[in-house]
This record gives C-alpha cells, structure tokens and sequence, in this order.
C-alpha cells in the first residue's frame, strides 16, 4: 500500500553546483516545424538575454519538427554560428516527441522548453529555473493564469485555456493552474524517470507529465508570467482541444485502473528534522481521516437514500439491511481507492470480504437501534427512525474507521502492494544501488557522457562515492545508465576564480 513516506526511486533534491566548464547547466529547447520568419529573431533574442542574465552555461537547442521550408537551414546557420546553439531534426511531427528526444539525449541537469514566438516575458527565466537548480522543486511551469501574471489575448483563447484548466480540476484533481503555457522547466534526473510515462507526442505532453508528476508526488513551482498572444499562431485551436479531451480521457482510465507504476518517480524526504520519521505517530492520519469522513458523509447519504426506497415495500428491518448492504459495497470500494491509496485489484476480493464483516457490526449497531424503537414506540414515525438510524450510524462510523485502518487497510510501513512490487522488480523497471564504482565510457546520446552526481560526504566517507542508478528509459527504448554527478556543495566552499 503506498503512503506518504513511501521511500522513493529517486534521490533527494540537491542544490546544483557550477559544475565543469563546458557542461551546460540549461539546456532550453525550442521545438520548431515551419518556423523560417520567427526562428533566427527568438534564438538571438534569448541567446542575448541568457549571456546577460544567467550566471551558469547553457546551451539553446532547435528542435525541427519535420519542417518543410527552410526552417532546417536556417537553424543549421544559426548552430554554425553561435557556439551555444544545436539544432536537433526529427522526420516526425510532434511537440512531446520532440521535447522527449532532445530532453532525452541531454546532458544538461535542467531541461527547458518555450514557444518559438516569445509569447512568454523572457524575465520569467531564471525564476523558472532557479528552483530546479537550488533542489527546491522538481519541476517549473508558467502560468498565465496567476493572480500577479499580466496577459494579453483574445476572449476565445482566454476562455478555451480557462476551461480545459477547469475541465482538469474537475477530472484529474489536477492543482497546477496553467497545463498548456509554452514555458516550463525540469530536473533532468526527473524526467529520466518521468518521460517513459508519458505517451502523448503532440500537444498533450505537457499536461500529462505534469498531472502524473503530481500524482507521484513530485513538487512543481508556478511562476506567474507576463504574456502576449501570438496573433499568428499556427495551432489548430479545435483539433488540439478534441486531443487533449481524449488524453484526459487516457489519463484518468489508467490512475483510476492503477496501471501506471508513479512508485518509480517518487522521491523521498528532504534532511529537514521536521521530515524525519517520528517513532509512535501514525502515518497519514489526518488525511485518512478527512478521507474517510467525505466518504462516509456521502455513503450515509446514499444509504439514507436506498433505505427510504427498500422501506417503500419491505419492512424497518429488511430495508435496513438491503440499504447497508449496498453502501457498505461502496463505501469500502471508496475508502480502499480514495482514503487508503490502494490501486489496482489485488486484493479487492479480500477487501470486500473483509468489509462485509465490518459492514456486519454496524448492521447488528443499526438493527439493535430500531429494535430498541420499536420496542419504545410501536409506530414510530419515519423522521423519528432516520434519527436513530444516523446516530447508530455516526457510532458504526468511528468503529468502522479504526477496523478499516487497524485490519482491513493496516499501513505496512515501508513494503508496497503486490501491483507495486510487481511493477518494481519486473525486468524493465530500473534498478538502483549505491556504491564506488569507476566511471565507464557509455553512449548517452548527442551531447557526450552524461555527469555524475556525488552524495552529500558524511565523516570517514570518501568524496570518490557516486550513486548509481537507472533512472528512465531512453529514447530509442532502452534503458541505459543514466548517471549524474554534482560536487557536493559544502559552507565553506569558495570559488576558485575569487581572488579572495
């Protein structure tokens, strides 16, 4: 079963040092397709801006989609002369293929994509970043749709982008605000682990990576930006508006069946003490409740409900049971998904079986109470016998909560449920393990090795210790070893060019 302090695959978030000299700290992409007129003004309008404003290397990536006008050869020019520039062709359309190549052969540790029309004031940048390289948060996004963001654009775009986010609330529980702004950020470590998730290549991918980063737990900061509308813009407004409704679709079958293995892209606590485990505290306690009191004030409206359609031909007693039996089926499938995170079947006959005696106890706590009514009162009214029907229930309730919590969903510390396990030790899901070990020379695609990272040093261990571990899979559909190091940043580090 997961929980909240479920141990992830992922590392803890480290600050990002400099690095080498010649290793880009940013890589930003710019997915491109017939983009011949705006392509060279947007590449030396952000060259110009990051020489000015940003205080670690970088490097501008061009990434055609399949361009059939000269798009290809004016981002060849382009690479030929600026040394921070590479050009990326891909024969096949697509946004998300596009970011999930380039994205995918990086060697940057943060990975940025924005619109090749600048909609987006290029002085949101570095506070993009900025979390991802102080190991705040694993992902970044502008939003348009912050109270502080200043945007220019037209009502029937305003209204579309308003309702897909709201469209979104409402069936994913996403909590970003803005899915489809041109202009986001992540770890590359994170999305080593996240991309091999995401299925969609066109104008979806962002919003699903951003809703399954969030189901897994990862933490993803909204700077609010100033934009302008593209008046020009080629995007087929109805097409990618039918697509992204089918994606929602997609995404929202698949986290309701449990199918999509998010344990992989998990990541533990932070150092802060408050983090830590506290020994005798119960984990998850306050969400369980809160949980299991929205489930239960609904399962009694439900029951309240068939018990007074079961009471139109049968008797107190018969209904009662007939009402209960019913919620109670519910009421345990509700808890088991929304209150406890169980997901997938494994187990749910069990559950079931396990809920029923559960839903006993409270049938013999209800059947007692009228009962005792009827033994009082030979003709009770009927407001009378929902009165006493909601105070046995509210006791049933509380006894309900501590058997679901103690027996039928009992928090097992750090192990997971068989679908987890399952997804875990099959043999495509990464492995990882920590230990000194030489570097050795792999392919990690166009842009050379990939660094290291290297753990925070305790007292007696040695700097050479890396930590190893498989974290995505790549684009061509292997998994590869995709290794990070980052020179551990201590108090009294200096840089070296500082005179003093």
């Amino acid at each position: 079963m997961r929980t909240d302090s479920s141990p992830g695959t992922l590392p803890a978030r480290e600050h990002l040092p400099a690095g080498d000299a010649g290793t880009p700290v940013l890589d930003v992409v710019i997915p491109v397709y017939n983009e011949e007129k705006d392509l060279q003004p947007c590449v030396l309008r952000l060259h110009e801006h990051l020489k000015r404003t940003f205080p670690y290397a970088f490097r501008i990536t061009i990434a055609d989609n399949a361009s059939i006008d000269t798009t290809p050869q004016v981002a060849a020019r382009l690479e030929s002369e600026i040394p921070e520039v590479k050009s990326f062709r891909l024969e096949q359309k697509g946004r998300g293929r596009a970011l999930r190549t380039v994205w995918s052969a990086s060697d940057a540790p943060i990975l940025a994509y924005m619109d090749v029309d600048l909609s987006t004031d290029l002085n949101a940048l570095l506070p993009l970043v900025a979390p991802l390289i102080s190991g705040h948060s694993d992902l970044a996004i502008g939003s348009r749709l912050a109270r502080s963001s200043r945007v220019v654009r037209g009502a029937k775009r305003e209204f579309i982008s308003r309702t897909y986010n709201l469209i979104l609330r409402g069936s994913l529980q996403a909590r970003f605000s803005d899915a489809q702004c041109g202009f986001k950020a992540i770890r590359r470590d994170v999305a080593q682990a996240l991309l091999p998730l995401v299925e969609d290549t066109g104008w979806f991918f962002d919003t699903e990576m951003l809703v399954l980063a969030e189901r897994a737990g990862l933490r993803i900061h909204e700077v609010p930006v100033d934009w302008v509308d593209d008046p020009n813009s080629t995007v087929h407004i109805v097409k990618t508006a039918t697509e992204d409704l089918k994606g929602v679709w997609r995404v929202g079958k698949a986290l309701a069946s449990g199918s999509l293995p998010l344990d992989r892209v998990t990541r533990p606590f932070g150092d802060d003490p408050r983090d830590r485990d506290i020994k005798d505290v119960p984990k998850g306690l306050a969400r369980q409740l809160v949980g299991f009191c929205v489930v239960g004030g609904l399962s009694t409206l439900f029951y309240l409900v068939l018990y007074s359609l079961f009471r139109q031909f049968s008797g107190s007693q018969i209904a009662n049971a007939l009402a209960l039996l019913v919620s109670a089926v519910a009421n345990t499938a509700a808890n088991r998904r929304l209150t406890f995170g169980v997901r997938g079947k494994g187990g749910a006959v069990r559950h079931q079986a396990q809920g029923l005696v559960v839903f006993a106890i409270g049938l013999a706590l209800t059947s007692g109470s009228l009962a005792a009514l009827n033994a009082a009162s030979s003709n009770p009214a009927h407001s009378t016998e929902l009165a006493v029907l909601v105070a046995a229930n509210l006791a049933a309730t509380v006894l309900r909560f501590l058997l679901f919590r103690a027996w039928v969903f009992p928090d097992r510390g750090d192990s997971t449920d068989e679908s987890s396990l399952a997804a875990l030790n099959s043999p495509s899901s990464p492995t990882y393990s920590t230990a000194t070990t030489p570097q050795h020379t792999q392919h990690h695609g166009a842009y050379g090795p990939l660094p290291t990272r290297q753990p925070q040093p305790h007292q007696g261990t040695s700097y050479d210790t890396t930590t190893q571990f498989r974290a995505g899979e790549a684009a061509d559909g292997t998994w590869r070893d995709a290794t990070m190091q980052l020179q551990p940043v201590r108090p009294h580090d200096t840089d070296p060019r500082d005179p003093r």
